[in-house]
C-alpha cells in the first residue's frame, strides 16, 4: 500500500504544476462565493436590525392603543364625552348658558399728532436770526 505521500512523489512536475493550477481555480471560485455569500449575510443583517427597530415601535403604538382603548371604554371617557362634546346634562345640574352682555366699549381710535414741517438748513438759521415771521 502506498501512502499519499509516495503517490505525489510519482507524480510528474507538468502534472503537479496542473494539480497546483486547478486547486487555485479551486481556491478562487470558493472565494469569490464567500465574498457573494458575505455580501447577502451583511444585507440581512441589516434587514434584521430594521426589522427589530420597526417591531418595537410597532410594539410600542400597540401599547398605546391599547391604553387609549381602555380609556374609551371607562366611565370617565363616556362623562367626559357627554359633557364637552353633547353638552348633556346630570340630573339636578344647573346649565349655564354665557349670553353676551348688551354693550360692548368700543375702542377709542388714537388722534393723530400734527407732524411738523421738515424745515432746510437756512431756514433754521434765518428763524434763529430773524425770528417767526410765519
Amino acid at each position: 500500500m502506498k501512502t499519499i505521500l509516495d503517490k505525489l512523489k510519482a507524480i510528474k512536475w507538468a502534472n503537479k504544476r496542473l494539480l497546483l493550477v486547478v486547486a487555485l481555480a479551486v481556491l478562487v471560485f470558493m472565494m469569490m462565493d464567500f465574498n457573494s455569500r458575505m455580501t447577502v449575510m451583511l444585507q440581512l443583517d441589516r434587514q434584521e436590525r430594521q426589522l427589530k427597530t420597526q417591531k418595537f415601535e410597532l410594539e410600542q403604538t400597540k401599547v398605546k392603543v391599547e391604553a387609549e382603548i381602555v380609556y374609551a371604554n371607562s366611565a370617565r371617557a363616556l362623562e367626559e364625552w357627554a359633557r364637552e362634546k353633547a353638552r348633556m346634562i346630570n340630573e339636578g345640574d344647573i346649565p349655564i348658558i354665557i349670553v353676551p352682555g348688551g354693550s360692548l366699549k368700543t375702542t377709542p381710535t388714537p388722534e393723530m399728532k400734527p407732524q411738523r414741517a421738515q424745515m432746510n438748513t437756512w431756514e433754521v438759521w434765518k428763524q434763529l436770526f430773524f425770528g417767526d415771521n410765519d
